[in-house]
């Protein structure tokens, strides 16, 4: 089968690679039907993420189930799954409690000897615990069967990141970060009834997405002017809830900033650089709370997956170009030089 591998910094491939196919009892095989780059696949292409030559990439994936172990019992030939960006096992005592990005027998997709999502197929471990049907009459609708792949990663990333933040019924929201991560916290921010929503982004197509998503304000700004202008914009004391989906030093010390006293900031964006950009002292003193990480996005699946389908929310407008597989080096270039904010995979 045919499958996107890396090999240095800025060398993605699509290469033969050995067909996906059982190994455990618990495993499944899906045929991947739609894929996407990811923003953190960027780390890795740009060789600020360690790969080994050949490795596999991509995380985000939904398809049809064409084989099964013998020990997975809640799925069957021909169903229609989307994947988590993680797989687990589901019964766990992480997994238990929701946290199913540290379970025990847990793993990322492109991991070293496991298939990535932007392939042909992938072989799915622990199947009954990572994969959750979906309508099989969704296959027939492009638009539906793009903002339901938005629940393998980023949709459930934004929820992640809301529910971090505190967001709650008439609050006031500030999303600092305009990628794809972000516009899905606008979304969720809406989704769970902030009464205003500031966006923090200087490019024009994306805060035209953001406000389609539900903001109500717009900061095209960075460092200390979008402090200030945040601070403007709430009258001088801030958003109660921040949503952080960048990751940088900056990135964290604008959302500290922008955060009112006794607010909270939901942190999704996968550090890198040097600093952490957080002053424990300056946090302690206006009682703000930091609460995020990894999203176990299996966890909140099924509950976004009933909004996507009744059209409450759709994610589908963050995906801004599709190519084939044969294309995926092109969409890597896209998306590093940011013609792109979402790449979509049609296999």
């Amino acid at each position: 089968m045919r499958a996107t591998v890396i090999h240095a910094p800025h060398d993605i491939r699509v290469e033969e690679v050995p067909d996906a196919a059982i190994r455990r009892p618990e495993d499944a095989v899906v045929r991947v039907l739609r894929a996407c780059i990811c923003g953190s696949d960027l780390w890795a292409y740009r060789g600020e993420a360690a790969r080994q030559p050949g490795q596999r990439i991509g995380h985000e994936f939904l398809g049809v189930v064409e084989e099964t172990g013998s020990a997975v019992s809640g799925l069957r030939a021909g169903d229609l799954v989307v994947a988590p960006f993680m797989w687990s096992d589901g019964t766990c005592a992480y997994c238990s409690e929701g946290l199913y990005t540290s379970c025990a027998h847990g793993g990322f997709w492109g991991a070293v000897g496991h298939d990535g999502g932007q392939g042909e197929a992938v072989r799915v471990p622990h199947a009954d615990g990572t994969l959750v049907k979906l309508p099989a009459e969704a296959v027939s609708d492009d638009h539906l069967l793009t903002g339901l792949l938005a629940l393998s990663d980023v949709m459930g990333t934004g929820h992640h990141a809301a529910l971090g933040a505190g967001v709650r019924a008439g609050s006031t929201v500030a999303v600092v970060g305009d990628g794809a991560v972000g516009l899905c916290g606008v979304l969720a921010a809406k989704r769970l009834g902030a009464e205003r929503i500031i966006a923090l982004g200087r490019h024009t197509v994306r805060t035209d997405i953001a406000k389609l998503f539900g903001a109500t304000d717009v900061v095209a700004a960075r460092g200390d002017e979008a402090v200030a202008a945040v601070r403007e914009l709430t009258g001088g004391q801030g958003a109660h809830s921040v949503i952080e989906a960048v990751g940088t030093e900056q990135s964290m010390r604008t959302a500290v900033n922008i955060t009112r006293d006794g607010g909270a900031i939901g942190y999704v964006g996968v550090p890198h650089g040097s600093g952490t950009g957080l002053d424990l002292g300056v946090m302690f003193d206006r009682n703000i709370t930091l609460r995020g990480g990894v999203a176990p996005v299996r966890a909140y699946i099924p509950e976004l997956l009933v909004d996507v389908l009744s059209g409450a929310i759709d994610p589908a407008p963050v995906f801004d170009r599709a190519v084939s597989l044969d294309e995926v080096p092109d969409g890597y270039r896209a998306m590093d030089d940011r013609s792109a904010l979402k790449v979509l995979i049609t296999p």
